[in-house]
């Protein structure tokens, strides 16, 4: 037996803290991505290529060459034509929105080049009330609608909408439908080009209007397209819905949309098909 016990040191090694927003969970496989890594692939996950949801701002980015966006009606904003109340009456609802997104209102507009091909853009953003069309929406889509018939230039609207028409302003609202495909029609009498872009998800009123008149559909992968969601049609028509139901895979396999475009791919899609078609 050793004379001497030996003599250990203990040491305290303080836990290295790892900051927090460093790591996403991806909604599609349940794995952690690193931020930096995400915002480098367009915010897709590099694993399993779900796309996540990208602000307007972000949109317009990724699609316009960089300098030449001029945004059109960036101070439009929505009355509260109906006085509506509830739990959060509409004028709150707005005020919260616009304070939480440093939005106005759910979709920006405006004209820029896209691969030095002059265009006018809208892009819809489901942080503002889930991306509804109230008044304000169908307005500034509709006089961008216009501007490119008068400057004879392509129309891209990139849709991203899980709540349609916005219910807070009851049939101003749902004018509005009818108003922007008026517009698209008299764009396509002149013989002009309109590509609708449609990411998860695209539903309801937006789907029933704008959405789903393109001369061009591009759909993002996976993206969660139609008028209402599965589980409603379920729950109505007493059946079960075949898999992937809505989805643009499925809907593409219909013939329902055009193509399905990854995003990182994306503007170079516009811009050939712009150039093709225009």
């Amino acid at each position: 037996m050793p004379l001497f016990k030996p003599k250990y040191t203990i040491v305290k090694v303080k836990k290295k803290e790892i900051p927090e927003g460093l790591w996403t969970k991806c909604e599609g496989c349940a794995c952690a991505i690193y931020n930096k890594t995400l915002e480098e692939n367009y915010r897709v996950c590099p694993k399993c290529a779900y796309h996540f949801s990208l602000t307007a701002k972000e949109r317009i980015k990724l699609l316009i060459d960089e300098g030449t966006f001029l945004e059109t009606d960036p101070d439009m904003v929505s009355s509260d034509p109906l006085g509506f109340k509830g739990p959060k009456t509409y004028a709150d609802k707005l005020k919260s929105d616009q304070e939480a997104t440093g939005l106005r209102d759910a979709v920006i507009c405006g004209e820029g080049e896209i691969e030095d091909k002059k265009a006018l853009i809208a892009v819809t953003d489901s942080r503002f009330i889930m991306g509804s069309m109230g008044s304000v929406v169908g307005e500034k889509i509709t006089r961008a609608i216009e501007k490119a018939t008068a400057l004879r230039a392509p129309v891209i609207i990139v849709s991203g909408s899980g709540g349609g028409a916005r219910m807070y302003e009851g049939m101003f609202s749902l004018m509005q439908m009818a108003k922007t495909s008026s517009a698209l029609a008299l764009h396509h009498k002149a013989g002009l080009l309109y590509i609708s872009v449609l990411t998860n998800p695209t539903m309801a009123g937006i789907m029933a209007s704008f959405a789903g008149l393109g001369d061009i559909i591009i759909a993002e992968p996976k993206a969660l397209i139609g008028f209402t969601g599965p589980r409603v049609i379920e729950q109505t028509i007493r059946q079960k819905l075949p898999p992937g139901f809505q989805s643009s895979e499925f809907l593409l396999e219909h013939g329902m949309i055009d193509m399905i475009t990854p995003r990182k791919d994306l503007k170079s899609e516009l811009s050939r098909l712009i150039n093709y078609l225009d």
